[in-house]
């Protein structure tokens, strides 16, 4: 009889989880993962009292700012975490100094949405929330310097938010230099005559509030009646991604207008060469470049002047080249001029199309405006249906003095160009479909049969010529098109001109939770910044954090945002430099890309009081390495939705940053990666109603739920669709370790994979068979011994190392596992009682930055002290990857008969010898002839035999 329990010491989820709450507190309690600065407060002290010298080498690895939701973190979520923390726990080991952590973006929506509903304060439920996210992903093991976390809610972080926000308010671009310079500098300027005003005006000569609005408008933060997206029934104005495909609020559906409102912008547009040029000097998948280039959208043409009634309408086109063509004009609903080129009465025989079936201009005019307001922009520019109205005025065509109609339509749009087009309906697909549906001209200016749809190739230049000098027929699209600017320039009817798609930022919302705005406006209404020793700027305590909403319907209502309430914080006596005054706070927030435009410089410095980072410190983390090197972050993981909108944003910010010598990096972020999505089956009953998928079972290919046939349908993880898996539960039912095993060995790292949670025990039975290779399951003994390595075990082992080492500099962690899970198999089959203690220690540290928990405890099993996370990774030998001998295969008339291994080098001539003697290749030509001997070095032997 014996008391041995076959399984107590079995690597099980309650032995993970013991052994990775107590690795955790070991890492918490010894600061393991705090990235020393060169300088400040994080720096590090020698016994001496001097700072410690860094290690040579770092690396700065960072994850896209997460939002911390309220419904917490399924398993998708972790994966990007997952890989970077792999990532930076193996250049620990390759003897770096890692700087990685985590923040939280912490502004946003949601959490004001429930404050609306509950009256409890935002602050409160974010971090509730950010609590719960930190307990979730302190279950993974994440190596995050927690010392350098940070949340753009804390007065402390968005006090450098409003900060950044004064440098770059109190700066403008110098077109000349190409670069931000202080405004300060500008006003030198324009005192000295070295520099006009906008309007040409001598600046010395203005009043002190012409003076003040004359440098507004070099601002690259201003002041603009721009068009928003005006939502009455939530009483804020929204950004487009809020607004649906139909015109309608993304939050309540209801209906949202354009509208003129005065809103604070940045003029992004000033970087946008600097934006498109730089793409090259980054590391980023090219797909996410093309995306911003597209954004973008620089593009070379000519400004062309159609003179009209009510004055030039300017109008931007990549093809001047086309403009004998052209047979109307198009307006922008919105454009500026279009109510004074609204005629009171339509000329006789004008066609009805062209009315909006109205009496007057004025009146089709009206009733168009009232039928657009609630169109987003996207759905304007996809609508296939195209409307119109005739404005009653016509402009001249500037190559020809043909004069064209003046219409307005919802296709053309006032943020993009000039608000204003040239329709040439024979070349331009959208414009032909206006002019079928209205009758109008379609005259070919290339060599093509436009009769059913428009041409919009290239071909020889046709009916475009004039008598003052314009000739093009017979040319190709760029000799027409710089022959035509070439005209327009010297007749003065247009210029050559780089035109582009992006447009300046709305930099402001009618919201309650978000950074206040660092501006106090005077008695005149002039904007004045804060002086910095007054920030931050902190949000007061409201009573009602709902703006003031109005009936849907109420287009011509205005915002009156959440701050406004506060009118004891509105109203402010302060001395700006004239003494005390009355000052009125600005009562907009800003958007929710504020902090998450420049977090990555705070992780660098957090505690730093004086500044928003040093400059030391920055210069050691993101600064360049070299000539064209733009410096920043070295990794940079996260979705591919945020491609254009963030990362243009950061961008922006840090350029200016850079122009103003506070910082040494051209871009914030040096290498980027996109990692895919975990997804999951979902399940819907057959009302379409989505059921909870770890309730569905599935019996002969078909599934049930509560014993109702369900339909099975393929999606992004979420809890909309109910087919969510906490990783709170599956670290409980197997352990982190497999978990972060599991979700690295899904697939590459870059694309979309599903989870199946039936399948996470294939990575536990591999942590548990690692563990059956240190401890004996029975007593708990290490079972490992001093023998030596075989030749099979060094060669498995250096090509191992060669391989993990190589997956693990390219992110190639799915195939990491592969190589270890097959290394692990290799010793359990050649050493099923105790494997060598030499090829299992270099295992435990290869595992480490995988499965971190399991491999410190094996670690300390195998009799070392201290944490894993710094011993050296593994290297390997260059002559045990090359194979001493070869297999060959030996085919006798054409069929593999036999197998042999021959040396590397072996001549032809003793590879024949070799295979002759093979006792298979003896028994099978025994009594035979052997007419022919082939041989293909490295792949095959094959023998005639008669």
């Amino acid at each position: 009889m014996t008391n041995a329990n076959p399984t107590a010491h079995r690597y099980t989820a309650d032995l993970a989880n013991t052994i990775e709450q107590k690795w955790q507190q070991y890492w918490r309690d010894n600061g393991t993962f705090n990235a020393p600065n060169p300088t400040g407060d994080l720096a590090p002290q020698a016994s001496d009292g001097e700072t410690a010298q860094l290690p040579k080498e770092k690396l700065n690895v960072q994850d896209m700012f997460p939002y911390p939701s309220g419904a917490g973190l399924h398993v998708g979520h972790p994966l990007g975490y997952i890989a970077t923390d792999v990532y930076a726990r193996y250049n620990r080991m390759l003897g770096k100094n890692v700087l990685h952590t985590l923040g939280y973006d912490a502004f946003g929506l949601p959490a004001e949405q429930y404050a609306i509903q509950t009256g409890t304060h935002p602050r409160t439920t974010t971090e509730a929330n950010i609590a719960n996210m930190e307990r979730q992903l302190g279950q993974l093991g994440l190596g995050h310097d927690k010392r350098r976390a940070v949340a753009t809610t804390d007065p402390d972080f968005y006090k450098w938010t409003q900060w950044i926000f004064l440098q770059i308010y109190n700066a403008w671009f110098d077109e000349d230099l190409q670069k931000a310079r202080p405004i300060e500098d500008l006003v030198k300027d324009l005192l000295s005559g070295a520099r006009t005003t906008k309007d040409g005006r001598d600046f010395k000569d203005l009043t002190t509030e012409e003076k003040h609005k004359a440098i507004d408008e070099f601002r690259l933060v201003y002041l603009a009646d721009s068009m928003v997206n005006w939502c009455p029934g939530l009483g804020t104005v929204l950004a487009n991604e809020e607004v649906t495909a139909d015109g309608k609020s993304e939050r309540g559906n209801f209906p949202v207008y354009r509208k003129r409102l005065k809103q604070w912008m940045m003029r992004i547009t000033d970087y946008s060469d600097r934006l498109l040029d730089d793409l090259e000097l980054l590391d980023w998948p090219e797909k996410v470049k093309a995306m911003q280039r597209n954004w973008i959208g620089r593009s070379r043409g000519a400004e062309v002047t159609f003179d009209s009634p009510a004055g030039p309408i300017e109008v931007f086109t990549t093809r001047p080249d086309t403009l004998f063509g052209a047979t109307y004009v198009v307006l922008a609903p919105e454009h500026e001029l279009v109510n004074e080129l609204t005629t009171d009465a339509y000329a006789d025989g004008i066609d009805a199309r062209w009315t909006n079936g109205k009496p007057t201009p004025r009146e089709a005019i009206s009733a168009y405006l009232d039928a657009i307001a609630a169109k987003s922009d996207l759905e304007r520019q996809e609508n296939k249906e195209k409307t119109g109205v005739f404005t009653g005025s016509y402009a001249t065509n500037p190559v020809n003095g043909e004069q064209v109609p003046i219409f307005i339509a919802d296709y053309v749009l006032t943020g993009y160009g000039t608000g204003a087009i040239m329709a040439v309906p024979a070349h331009d697909e959208r414009d032909y479909e206006f002019a079928t549906v209205f009758g109008l001209p379609i005259i070919p200016v290339l060599d093509a049969d436009v009769s059913e749809e428009a041409f919009i190739g290239d071909a020889p230049h046709i009916n475009s010529a004039n008598q003052d000098g314009l000739d093009i027929n017979g040319l190709g699209k760029q000799e027409g098109v710089d022959r035509a600017i070439a005209w327009l320039v010297d007749k003065q009817k247009g210029s050559e001109k780089i035109q582009y798609k992006l447009r300046d930022w709305l930099f402001a919302r009618q919201r309650y939770w978000g950074e206040p705005f660092p501006i106090v406006y005077d008695e005149n209404g002039q904007a004045h910044g804060i002086p910095e020793d007054q920030l931050p700027v902190e949000l007061p305590e409201v009573e009602d954090y709902k703006p003031v909403s109005f009936d849907p319907d109420d287009k011509d209502s205005e915002p009156s945002p959440p701050l406004a309430k506060a009118t004891d914080w509105v109203n402010v006596t302060m001395d700006l430099g004239h003494g005390e005054q009355q000052y009125r706070r600005d009562t907009n927030v800003m958007p929710q890309w504020a902090g998450s435009s420049w977090y990555q410089l705070r992780y660098i410095d957090p505690t730093n009081s004086d500044e928003f980072v040093n400059i030391e410190n920055e210069e050691y983390w993101t600064g360049p390495r070299g000539e064209n090197d733009p410096g920043g972050v070295d990794l940079y993981v996260g979705g591919v939705e945020h491609a254009v909108l963030h990362l243009l944003y950061a961008r922006f910010w840090h350029k200016v940053l850079y122009d103003l010598g506070f910082v040494t990096s051209k871009e914030p972020y040096r290498r980027l990666f996109n990692q895919g999505y975990i997804q999951a089956y979902a399940f819907t009953d057959s009302r379409g109603i989505y059921v909870p998928a770890a309730e569905v079972e599935e019996k002969d290919g078909r599934f049930f739920f509560d014993g109702e046939e369900v339909n099975r349908e393929y999606g992004k993880m979420g809890k909309s669709l109910k087919n969510a898996v906490a990783p709170d539960d599956v670290v409980r039912d197997y352990g982190a370790d497999t978990l972060r095993v599991y979700e690295m060995s899904m697939g590459p790292l870059d694309t979309s994979r599903p989870w199946a949670t039936k399948d996470v025990v294939g990575a536990h039975r591999f942590l548990q068979r690692l563990w059956r290779l240190v401890v004996d399951e029975e007593t708990g003994n290490v079972t490992v011994t001093d023998s030596p390595l075989t030749g099979d075990d060094e060669k498995q082992l250096h090509r191992t190392i060669a391989g993990v080492r190589d997956d693990y500099e390219h992110l190639r962690d799915n195939t990491v596992a592969a190589k270890l899970i097959e290394y692990v198999n290799y010793l359990t089959k050649a050493y099923p009682i105790g494997a060598p203690r030499a090829a299992v220690t270099p295992l435990v540290q290869m595992v480490s930055p995988l499965a971190p928990h399991i491999a410190e405890e094996l670690w300390a099993q195998l009799g070392h002290t201290g944490t894993i996370t710094f011993e050296p990774f593994p290297t390997f030998d260059e002559q045990l990857l090359v194979d001493d001998t070869v297999e060959l295969p030996i085919q006798i008339n054409g069929k593999v008969k036999a197998r042999i291994d021959v040396p590397t080098d072996a001549s032809q001539d003793e590879i024949t010898t070799i295979a002759l003697a093979d006792p298979k290749v003896v028994e099978l030509t025994n009594g035979k002839t052997v007419v022919k001997t082939i041989v293909v070095p490295g792949r095959m032997v094959n023998l005639v035999v008669k």
